[in-house]
């Protein structure tokens, strides 16, 4: 990710976000443009979507894909590649969710690091979020950080052959529907 290093404010940040063609991420004054990403990337995310969006149904969950942001106060903005919220406080905004339960991030290798570490810190601030998930496109890994009653965090790797079970949904599915369809 590459920073504009100028501070902008939420308020401008938002508003140039509105006219703006590409994507681009906030956070605490910085301003980053998403960057691309490849077909494993995409059809990840796609089965993903494909098994949440089944799953959730009718239900008062919503699932979102990377177009919609995620917010807390005003140190960021960000666009997860997948996310849930069941809060009805979350339909008041078509742009902006601010009580996602569930966060999926598919790894890259320009923003693993990001995503595994100071995304990861700024998400532990949405007291809402039950589940972190990050999902390898090299190989059959999910890693999955779950808060605890505790309001600490553990982790479960799930890898080829396993079984992925996202609690904050309910949901169970093999690993290999994540991957299917994919290119080596």
């Amino acid at each position: 990710m590459i920073a504009v290093p100028n501070y902008i404010s939420p308020e401008e940040y938002l508003e140039i976000e509105d006219q703006s063609p590409i994507r681009h991420e906030y956070r605490r004054g910085l301003v980053y443009a998403m960057a691309g990403g490849s077909d494993n990337h995409d059809r990840i995310a796609l089965n993903l979507l494909t098994l949440v969006n089944l799953h959730l149904g009718d239900s008062a969950c919503r699932f979102h894909s990377g177009n919609v942001k995620v917010n807390f106060q005003d140190d960021f903005y960000y666009y997860p590649d997948a996310f849930v919220t069941c809060d009805s406080r979350d339909r008041d905004d078509r742009y902006v969710k601010r009580y996602p339960k569930l966060i999926v991030e598919v790894l890259s290798p320009s923003t693993q690091e990001f995503d595994t570490g100071e995304k990861f810190a700024d998400y532990c601030q949405l007291d809402s979020l039950e589940e972190y998930v990050l999902i390898s496109q090299d190989r059959q890994r999910v890693e999955c950080r779950r808060r605890t009653s505790l309001n600490t965090w553990e982790t479960v790797i799930y890898q080829t052959g396993d079984t992925v079970a996202l609690h904050s949904i309910d949901l169970q599915f093999a690993i290999a529907e994540l991957y299917r369809g994919l290119d080596n």
